[in-house]
């Protein structure tokens, strides 16, 4: 009996060892335990919404829970950005191009929102953006088109499809002393169609949109605005390339979180994304719709993020624009 009881102690001991070592060794989170929401400030069937939905088919297998994707479109992207942030809830998600909103506080005197509120949590793709011109014109380069407007000053017409690509392409006329039209579309098909028509002679929008002319032999592209060449259209020279950096802009997709979600489920989210996008089947899936597939960390979408913001503001500043309320 005695002996007995000297082993307690040590039985106890090693039972509560095992205690620590196990609540240690488990998760410190359990993310996610309910529904999670992609909010998009696109519409069905846009690249960045396909790809939404790819990705939120992978990972409710590979979480546990569902995974829906919201179309929130409208309002120049402020509709979704601004029910996002109402949203306050780490599992509501912005799946968004940073394009859609870089320009905002430029663009608008006053916001329903707190940009500050966006937390990056991992970039996934980039959408392939394009300048594009009548094949009709006979014009095979970037230089040619310039030399074109600038012969014709005021004769020219431009449009394009977001925001930010807007906003930069009249920094980049500005900047080459060069004078265009701004024609404003609500429905980017009828600017494609009015770009084969040549009843406009420079379109800059995303690839998809533009790829079925291309394919018709009506549209011819000049460049793509990106860093890297379109996977699905290696033979389109970058803006760099053709020896205008200043027409550079990457179509940066990723996704955002509330800026107080715990950085272990940033991670873990930014990881579960990276795998995913590795396998060959979802890569060429999303090449299709016109976009490179670059996932990244946190901290490399917030860079990323971070440097477009700058150089939007630098245009800004070009333009003789001020920052709104």
């Amino acid at each position: 009996m005695h002996k007995t009881m000297r082993l307690f102690p040590i039985a106890a001991a090693v039972m509560l060892s095992a205690i620590v070592w196990s609540v240690s060794a488990a998760p410190a989170f359990a993310w996610p335990d309910r529904t999670v929401k992609f909010f998009v400030p696109l519409g069905p069937g846009s690249g960045v919404d396909i790809t939404a939905r790819v990705l939120a088919d992978r990972l409710s297998k590979k979480w546990g829970q569902p995974v829906v994707v919201e179309n929130r479109p409208g309002g120049d992207a402020i509709v979704a950005v601004t029910a996002f942030i109402s949203a306050n809830d780490d599992h509501t998600l912005l799946f968004t191009p940073t394009g859609a909103f870089a320009s905002h506080p430029y663009l608008h005197d006053k916001l329903p929102y707190d940009a500050s509120a966006l937390g990056p949590i991992t970039r996934v793709t980039n959408t392939i953006v394009v300048l594009a011109v009548p094949a009709s014109l006979n014009i095979n380069s970037v230089k040619e088109l310039l030399d074109m407007a600038r012969a014709q000053p005021g004769k020219l017409n431009w449009a394009t499809a977001t925001g930010t690509n807007d906003f930069l392409f009249q920094g980049f006329l500005k900047q080459s002393g060069l004078e265009m039209i701004k024609v404003p579309y609500r429905d980017t098909v009828s600017a494609v169609n009015d770009l084969a028509e040549a009843r406009i002679q420079a379109y800059i929008a995303a690839y998809a949109i533009v790829r079925p002319q291309v394919q018709a032999g009506k549209i011819k592209l000049l460049a793509v605005t990106n860093r890297e060449r379109a996977k699905g259209a290696p033979e389109i020279p970058t803006a760099k390339e053709a020896g205008f950096p200043g027409l550079g802009f990457d179509g940066l997709v990723g996704i955002f979180g509330p800026r107080t979600m715990p950085n272990d489920v940033r991670a873990k989210i930014a990881a579960d994304v990276k795998e995913i996008t590795a396998d060959p089947e979802v890569t060429s899936r999303l090449t299709a719709t016109g976009q490179n597939v670059s996932p990244g960390t946190s901290a490399e979408f917030a860079a990323a993020y971070e440097e477009q913001r700058a150089q939007v503001a630098g245009v800004a500043k070009l333009l003789g624009l001020k920052m709104g309320q």
